[in-house]
């Protein structure tokens, strides 16, 4: 007989009977809610022949697996996070059994209660700022050629200059919309900035930041990006949510 585990997706409280029932967990498992002193933890059962410790050290090299149990655990998040505060879990987070999630709850339960009332009646909102000026710099004029050495480096001279300017604006105008849209939140962070290759885009990316914004301030969020987008029209600024509080809930 397949041994099997908890999987843990979230904690919440406050969660109905039955609330989740038509939200599938891993391959297909029922969702159950493991409860204990007011705290509940969402989890489904998981075959150990895949989610096991020495089945995870292989799967967790294959991309593709983790890719579709990301998205799994991320609908599931969602799920819960769309009936009450959520406080996500850690991908392939395992337990033996129910007595273990339980176990769980009550060592963890006073930082469990923190985040869910930090992040209560809030979501969070991805923004990143991309510049082209910062990845293009000062190139040289097409064709032209300097008359001497001395001419040449003084062109190099000029162009450094002109990279550290362009450098120096990106930075304040990025620190003008982290600070900017500070105004409307609970909480910011700070994130690294993603390679052109993750995000997608040709511009360098000169600002990620996550912010946990509450629900009664998201236009007035929303609207404070539009009036930044305008008035630094040499930027994108790309706004994204509101989605479950991961990187404002989630225990370290």
């Amino acid at each position: 007989m397949t041994e099997t585990g908890r999987y843990l997706f979230a904690v919440t409280r406050g969660l109905v009977d039955g609330e989740l029932a038509d939200v599938p967990g891993l391959r297909g498992a029922p969702l159950e809610v493991v409860e204990r002193d007011g705290l509940q933890g969402v989890v489904c059962e998981v075959s150990l022949d895949e989610f096991g410790e020495e089945a995870l050290v292989r799967n967790l090299e294959d991309l593709a697996w983790v890719e579709e149990v990301a998205r799994r655990h991320d609908d599931v998040v969602r799920a819960v996070s769309a009936r009450g505060t959520v406080a996500p879990m850690r991908l392939v987070t395992i337990y033996a059994s129910d007595t273990s999630v339980e176990g769980q709850l009550d060592d963890l339960r006073g930082k469990l209660l923190a985040a869910l009332d930090r992040v209560e009646d809030c979501g969070e909102w991805a923004v990143k700022v991309y510049s082209a000026s910062a990845v293009t710099g000062s190139p040289d004029p097409i064709g032209e050629k300097p008359s001497s050495g001395v001419a040449y480096l003084q062109r190099k001279r000029d162009q450094a200059e002109a990279r550290r300017a362009v450098d120096d604006h990106v930075t304040l105008v990025a620190e003008h919309v982290y600070a900017g849209l500070s105004e409307y939140v609970t909480a910011g962070r700070r994130l690294a900035v993603q390679d052109p290759r993750l995000s997608g885009r040709s511009e360098a990316m000169i600002l990620n930041a996550a912010y946990l914004v509450p629900h009664i301030s998201s236009e007035a969020f929303q609207a404070a990006a539009d009036r930044l987008s305008e008035r630094y029209p040499d930027v994108a600024i790309e706004v994204q949510g509101p989605w479950p509080p991961y990187s404002f809930a989630m225990l370290e």
